[in-house]
């Protein structure tokens, strides 16, 4: 079964549709097309990689080409034979303005379900508040978070840049309203900051899932911690080599987390700019970190059951298993 619950709606651009969308606003090509300007050639480091993912920010200055990407990112992951996709994006920086974050919320919603109607594949938005953003910015995107909640949205994280901005706690309201609102919880954390910031985002924000969190193994206690307090990371192998959080593929902790007793689940993060998708994600799991059968169905199961599922949708993929 294929569950993808940290995927980003900015690193999901069709090439052709940068193109296209390129063209349309009178944006000049870049030197050797758009999938050049898109995709990373190598690792790097956190701030490299956020860059390039910002290479297709000018393609979400409309809302009608905002729907179609959400769309188009639905239904690319159906053809890949995902079974749920949860699909997270920064509002925030897209709208002109901090009133036009629910235009923004709206049009990916529209679009996720439009491809989820014509695919059959169920899908979910996570909203994303953004480190760099201050605190009455994150406020307002939380705020428009709830007013979407039960209405597409199902959860809400904090993304960016960790080296540059550490800090949890000057976001702690926007968190607070969002849980109020039933929205699920997660945080990217212990990426490129240290272990101890997953214990922060569970105890600060009230994550419940972590992304990332490749860190968290170089402290043993925060990874006693996080097993015992039954946090899920999710884990994005070539991503995390691609930010230079690991210096291969085959040196990820998930076999750590796992060994540790630590709930896993999987995502491709921005597959246009690492070139992989969950498909691949999975194969590094067999290929190069030696996950078995018995693993790979535990991570299913952990999957359908950590994701921010209405109970009808949670019951019929559980069904499936």
């Amino acid at each position: 079964m294929l569950i993808n619950l940290h995927s980003h709606l900015e690193g999901r651009v069709r090439p052709e549709t940068a193109m296209e969308l390129a063209a349309s606003a009178g944006l000049p090509e870049p030197e050797g097309g758009w999938d050049h300007a898109i995709r990373l050639t190598g690792p790097a480091d956190l701030t490299v990689y956020l860059a390039k993912v910002a290479s297709t920010y000018p393609f979400f200055g409309r809302f009608d080409s905002v729907e179609r990407i959400a769309r188009e990112a639905v239904e690319d992951a159906a053809e890949a034979g995902l079974d749920y996709l949860e699909l997270r994006f920064g509002p925030a920086t897209h709208a002109p303005d901090v009133g036009g974050i629910d235009d923004v919320i709206t049009a990916v919603i529209a679009g996720m379900a439009a491809g989820s109607a014509s695919t059959g594949m169920p899908s979910g938005a996570v909203v994303a508040a953004l480190r760099h953003h201050d605190a009455d910015t994150n406020l307002a995107v939380a705020r428009a978070a709830a007013r979407f909640a039960g209405s597409g949205v199902v959860g809400f994280d904090l993304a960016g840049d960790e080296l540059r901005f550490p800090r949890l706690d000057v976001h702690a309201d926007a968190f607070a309203v969002a849980r109020a609102a039933g929205l699920g919880i997660t945080c990217h954390a212990a990426e490129a900051g240290p272990a101890s910031a997953a214990r922060e985002a569970a105890e600060v924000l009230g994550a419940t899932r972590i992304g990332h969190g490749a860190h968290i193994v170089d402290d043993a206690n925060q990874l006693r911690w996080v097993a015992d307090a039954g946090i899920v990371i999710e884990v994005c192998p070539t991503s995390n080599w691609y930010t230079g959080a690991i210096a291969r593929v085959r040196d990820h902790p998930a076999p750590t987390f796992r060994d540790a007793g630590v709930r896993l689940v999987l995502g491709d993060d921005n597959p246009r700019q690492t070139g992989t998708d969950l498909n691949g994600e999975r194969a590094a799991l067999v290929n190069e970190l030696g996950w078995m059968p018995d693993d790979l169905a535990e991570l299913d199961r952990v999957s359908i059951r950590a994701a921010f599922l209405d109970d009808s949708t949670r019951a019929a993929l559980l069904a499936r298993l």
